[in-house]
């Protein structure tokens, strides 16, 4: 029997394809025939797993269904409309024996229904239960839905039967097949696990085979001469796309109290954001440098304490590296994230609410928190760690789970 095909679908936001790339490069490696649907900035990595790439939003434009509804994700509800039937018409082609997607793919999770074959979920963040957030975003004061959005949502409901079709459905791609969470087992609680079940473990580090080659062209400044404690500062790749103000007001909080601490270095990464020069310069200071992008892997290396937005990737990223962490979360998963590793002993909180605001004295007192709190957050980080080696450890029981379901496929009723 020829080896089994599975269709991958991830939409262009770079934090989702970085959780789903494991996955995608350990099933290439196991044998599957892999042809991931998405963005052609990600065709080099996909090329280096051994999948095959395939030029979804050349194709398939998301500027031709939606360019008004915020949140930008539920763009991907109209996208889901708009292009099914071309995206139907390549897959009866290629004739996938199973797709897996990262929940934002709408367009995928219906594509599953239509072809009648297994379809997995990956989350894309920490505990999405879609009856929690979809109660936030009804009070979200970000939502503007577009008038080609709601139709959308019509042509889904009435079209093709998706009964619970919304502007907010981009958060409610759960799989009755299997859902995999990019965490450890010990990120959510036996209660927590019941939304998401059938559901597996993957984690979201890439294996020691797969693992970015090292580039210390954003580390180089912490590292560039001693320092009595390096500080580094991201806030994801997409927190910036809303909350800029927040964000910035915090580097400013930096500036400022290290004004004073010139033995403290600290490097900011903007995650791709573009921000005005003129306000930039007057955050920078001889010990805090500010950059468009970093390569967060190496970075994370020469690095004493992380001041994080707690996004999936870079938490996990953290305790891997077993880097110390202070909490700054801005919107939907990142909170409860934090949250979680606060309770873990892993985190110290910068603000006492999502986005709130930050002096100079907040950074000096969580400084002086951290070197207070050294040693019994190392401790911890060290348990942490072990949860991450061990749920990819457990990886190949996962895949064969994927691969009996793709092979149910192939043998029909």
């Amino acid at each position: 029997m020829a080896r089994a095909t599975i269709a991958i679908f991830c939409m262009a936001e770079d934090g989702h394809f970085k959780l789903i790339r494991p996955l995608i490069f350990d099933l290439a490696r196991s044998g599957f025939a892999v042809h991931v649907f998405t963005h052609r900035r990600y065709a080099a990595e996909i090329k280096g797993t051994g999948a095959h790439f395939v030029d979804l939003f050349t194709k398939y434009p998301l500027e031709q269904a939606d360019t008004e509804s915020i949140p930008i994700p539920s763009r991907y509800v109209s996208y889901a409309a708009t292009h099914i039937e071309a995206v139907m018409d390549e897959l009866k082609r290629l004739r996938p024996d199973l797709i897996l997607y990262e929940t934002f793919s709408v367009i995928a999770r219906l594509a599953g229904r239509l072809l009648d074959i297994p379809f997995v979920n990956v989350s894309p963040g920490h505990n999405l239960d879609p009856a929690r957030f979809l109660a936030m975003l009804k009070d979200d004061p970000r939502v503007a839905t577009s008038e080609r959005c709601h139709r959308a949502v019509e042509t889904l409901r009435v079209r093709y039967g998706v009964s619970d079709a919304s502007p907010f459905s981009y958060m409610t791609g759960l799989s009755p097949h299997l859902n995999i969470c990019c965490e450890p087992p010990e990120f959510l609680s036996a209660e927590e696990r019941k939304t998401f079940a059938p559901l597996a473990f993957y984690g979201c580090i890439p294996s020691e085979e797969d693992a970015p080659r090292p580039d210390d062209a954003g580390a180089d400044f912490l590292s560039a001469r001693p320092s009595s404690l390096r500080l580094y500062v991201a806030f994801g790749t997409v927190a910036l796309r809303y909350y800029a103000d927040a964000a910035l007001g915090v580097f400013e909080a930096i500036s400022d109290c290290l004004a004073d601490m010139p033995d403290v270095r600290a490097l900011i990464s903007l995650g791709g954001a573009t921000i005005e020069d003129d306000r930039l310069r007057r955050i920078e200071r001889s010990n805090v440098k500010i950059v468009g992008y970093v390569d967060q892997w190496s970075v994370l290396q020469k690095t004493d304490l992380f001041l994080t937005h707690h996004g999936v990737n870079s938490t996990h990223e953290a305790i891997l590296r077993r880097v110390p962490m202070l909490s700054y979360p801005f919107f939907m998963d990142q909170p409860s994230l934090a949250e979680k590793c606060q309770a873990l002993g892993i985190a110290i909180p910068l603000a006492s609410a999502p986005r709130g605001p930050v002096e100079a004295e907040d950074i000096r007192a969580a400084l002086k928190a951290f070197i207070e709190r050294k040693e019994a957050i190392a401790a911890r980080l060290d348990e942490a760690r072990s949860w991450e080696l061990a749920v990819m450890a457990g990886r190949p029981a996962v895949v064969e789970r994927i691969a009996e379901l793709a092979s149910a496929t192939r043998r029909g009723p």
